[in-house]
């Protein structure tokens, strides 16, 4: 892979932002190029190092680039193409980073059919938006989807495939119309999912509100998502419509499925329908995560009291184990407050293991 390599922005918000800071890290010599609405979002990645210009229009910078990210909602995105054609050759690979494929490959075809465009979509991100929430490592590990348009030829889906993998993501190539459907299902109906959630709790909680008061633990972790961005969860939804109306009929079906196990007091069903749902939530940790492995990390139970962090830190710090990250998890399925400890190697969260265990802590499967 080429280190000289030039690339370009069009949005440097949390993908983008994060994509180009990765690359920085990846490879330091490359060429990067960021258009964005607001100044200060380039102000700050140009002090950071991370772009090499700034710009508030489609210009010269944009000339001999390799890739060209376009990363602000698909609307935004399209108005951008017309302005870009001047600027794309052959063997400049035109991309997005958004989580719907189907409308911006339709825009591609309309406004540059000749353009080899292979679509993108990093399978991560935050609740939290723009380059400030950016990071350098939030494709660290991470399923990176490309849906090649009909001009991409075979030698741009490798080169952009090993340029994925370059920054320790984990391509996997899919049609936009298969990719919209999967989304659809592990992403944009969950978070209808949660907003829903959170809904419910708002219209049944009385006056005292103590509902609201007391949502922690699982209510809180299963509700995360839905502290995301509307305006961008409002696109979506309007930009998967189809899939997401298809796919939420069948959540509905399984949800009345269940409520008649529990209408009809069926123990047996409800329990054997846990236990398959169980062990079926238990593989995904298990399943193949291709050439890098996802993560390495363990859950202990801590005393809640001050400097417990601090203790656990310091007998793995003396042992010589590095913490990649480290965090309370509440969640009540420990038995008091749990610890989420994340390492840089298997190795590592092995020796972690032995040694805490040794101590007194209760390890728990990081599953």
């Amino acid at each position: 892979m080429n280190n000289n390599i030039k690339v370009a922005f069009i949005g440097l918000g949390l993908i983008g932002g994060s994509i180009a800071k990765t690359i920085r890290k990846t490879h330091p010599s490359a060429n990067i190029i960021a258009l964005n609405r607001s100044s200060a979002p380039l102000e700050e990645a140009l002090s950071d190092g991370v772009i090499n210009a700034g710009t508030h229009e489609i210009d010269d910078n944009f000339k001999d680039c390799d890739i060209i990210f376009l990363c602000t909602p698909v609307e935004t995105n399209t108005r951008f193409l017309p302005l870009l054609s001047e600027y794309l050759t052959p063997d400049t690979i035109l991309t997005d980073a958004g989580s719907v494929k189907g409308e911006i490959h339709d825009a591609v075809s309309r406004l540059l059919p000749d353009a080899p465009f292979i679509g993108g979509h990093p399978m991560a991100g935050s609740e939290k938006s723009g380059y400030a929430n950016s990071s350098d490592h939030l494709m660290e590990n991470a399923y990176y989807i490309l849906t090649p348009g009909p001009n991409a030829k075979d030698k741009q889906i490798k080169f952009y495939s090993d340029f994925v993998s370059s920054l320790g993501a984990i391509p996997m190539i899919l049609s936009p119309e298969e990719h919209d459907y999967i989304t659809g299902a592990i992403s944009h109906v969950p978070h209808l999912i949660a907003y829903s959630l959170v809904k419910m709790v708002k219209d049944a909680d009385g006056e005292d509100e103590h509902m609201k008061m007391i949502a922690a633990g699982g209510f809180k972790d299963i509700t995360r998502i839905a502290g995301s961005d509307p305006t961008m969860w409002e696109q979506i939804c309007l930009e998967n419509r189809d899939n997401i109306l298809s796919i939420t009929d069948l959540y509905i079906d399984t949800l009345k499925e269940l409520k008649s196990l529990v209408e009809n007091r069926d123990s047996k069903a409800l329990y054997s329908v846990f236990r398959d749902i169980k062990e079926y939530r238990s593989s995904f940790s298990t399943q193949p995560k291709g050439p890098i492995k996802k993560q390495f990390d363990l859950y202990c139970d801590i005393i809640d009291e001050a400097g417990a962090i601090a203790t656990i830190a310091t007998i793995l710090s003396t042992s010589d184990i590095s913490i990649k990250n480290i965090g309370i998890v509440h969640n009540r399925t420990f038995e008091e407050g749990a610890l989420h400890i994340a390492f840089y190697d298997e190795e590592s969260c092995s020796r972690a293991c032995d040694i805490l265990k040794r101590h007194n802590y209760k390890i728990y499967d990081s599953k």
